[in-house]
């Protein structure tokens, strides 16, 4: 096509646009209304559309009004079911009325920080791990604890501080 084609063409198509907005966006307007259950904003986006598949069809239109008025109805309509058809589709959304029954507890740092203390527990010496097992395990008191692991309370007191310290480090150092 010569730049004179392309001229013509181009105005051509300002000239069906003009046509189209001028004489047909009201009429296209009030008809996709109804069919949108009055959703202004829907319709407004369904009138877009058809004038802009319009204007991308314009080399096969007839520029006659009233094949125009036609051609434009049935694709507003068609577009207006696709619509319809999509929101069918699509899951229905509901209003969470009781925020509190959608909260679960986020145990993730819990179960974390469980992992990490287990895994420290295992590294650490076996003497350490009977001190922390007979007082926090078993719940026995720093002298019962001396008394079934035959050794001296200061011993079980000195190892716990130890094991302790050494898993609160383990905690520091992960976060």
């Amino acid at each position: 096509m010569g730049d004179q084609g392309k001229v013509a063409h181009a105005q051509q198509d300002e000239e069906l646009l003009t046509l189209l907005y001028g004489q047909f966006q009201r009429m296209l307007f009030s008809q996709v209304l109804c069919l949108t259950n009055y959703d202004r904003q829907w319709t407004e986006d369904v009138v877009q559309e058809t004038l802009i598949r319009a204007w991308q069809n314009s080399a096969h239109l007839v520029r006659e009004p009233g094949m125009l008025r036609g051609w434009l109805c049935t694709v507003a309509r068609r577009i207006v079911i696709d619509g319809w058809r999509s929101r069918q589709a699509r899951p229905q959304e509901v209003e969470l009325l009781r925020p509190d029954i959608a909260e679960s507890p986020d145990d993730t740092e819990q179960t974390l920080s469980v992992m990490v203390i287990t895994d420290v527990v295992r590294q650490l010496s076996e003497e350490h791990r009977a001190a922390i097992y007979e007082t926090y395990v078993m719940g026995r008191t720093v002298r019962e604890a001396a008394i079934v692991l035959g050794v001296p309370e200061g011993t079980v007191k000195s190892r716990l501080y130890k094991a302790m310290h050494t898993i609160r480090r383990a905690l520091q150092d992960r976060s």
